[in-house]
């Protein structure tokens, strides 16, 4: 409650008419909430009174010294998170510029690099926002990848799409069009031109070789078995 001191009868009082009405207007106009104490005239307030006034001066001033505390506070926490903001950004950007990366892979470079973890949560969700960072894109990249540049077979990229901590709706998006036709022609295709590289060894050699070099490729046990009669039959046939 705010205390507030008006001045004795004989100070505001008017006389007849015009006096009561600046009295009403000034009662009109004082502020709610406040409490108004009337004195006698000559009187002056007590010491009671006075040490309240004293008091609500002192939490009104408290009040307003804790509110510039919090804006203060509030002004360099806007700072720091600016601040940190900027350092992921910088941090993802350069990380993506040299390869794709997953959410998960870039989450783990910036908890590496000590990135303030609301700041590098935001950053994550900004650069999916833009396309930037997109596991099914970057599935789809990897599968090919593997498959024409790498010769790998499926369980070799699904082990590796796994690695990347890509989910598994992603891994089957993009894995949807790998049948087992492709699997074989693929192992087949791998196979011919591996059995290529093994002239100076005897055929049990190059056969035992080509069965680990097609396993170790994540091809199935069923398509390693028929690329390896292929090429060995083709080995044969070119003597």
């Amino acid at each position: 409650m705010v205390v507030r001191f008006f001045p004795s009868e004989s100070e505001r009082a008017g006389d007849g008419d015009d006096g009561r009405r600046r009295g009403a207007g000034r009662a009109a106009r004082r502020p709610a909430g406040e409490a108004a104490i009337a004195y006698l005239p000559g009187a002056v307030p007590s010491e009671r009174a006075q040490a309240a006034a004293a008091a609500v001066r002192s939490v009104a001033e408290a009040d307003a010294a804790a509110a510039a505390e919090r804006d203060a506070a509030e002004r360099t926490l806007d700072r720091v998170r600016e601040k940190a903001g900027k350092r992921a950004a910088n941090v993802s950007l350069h990380q993506l510029a040299r390869r794709g990366m997953s959410r998960w892979e870039l989450e783990q470079v910036l908890r590496k690099r000590e990135v303030d973890e609301a700041a590098a949560e935001a950053e994550l969700d900004r650069l999916e926002s833009v396309g930037l960072l997109d596991d099914e894109a970057l599935a789809v990249s990897l599968v090919y990848a593997a498959r024409a540049r790498k010769g790998q077979g499926r369980q070799a990229i699904e082990r590796e799409l796994r690695r990347r901590h890509i989910d598994d709706d992603a891994i089957a998006a993009a894995l949807e069009d790998y049948d087992e036709e492709d699997e074989l022609d693929r192992a087949i295709e791998v196979a011919l031109k591996r059995v290529g590289q093994l002239r100076d060894v005897d055929d049990q050699t190059a056969e035992r070789r080509l069965y680990g070099y097609l396993q170790r490729r994540g091809y199935s046990g069923e398509a390693v078995g028929i690329a390896v009669g292929d090429a060995m039959r083709s080995r044969r046939d070119a003597r």
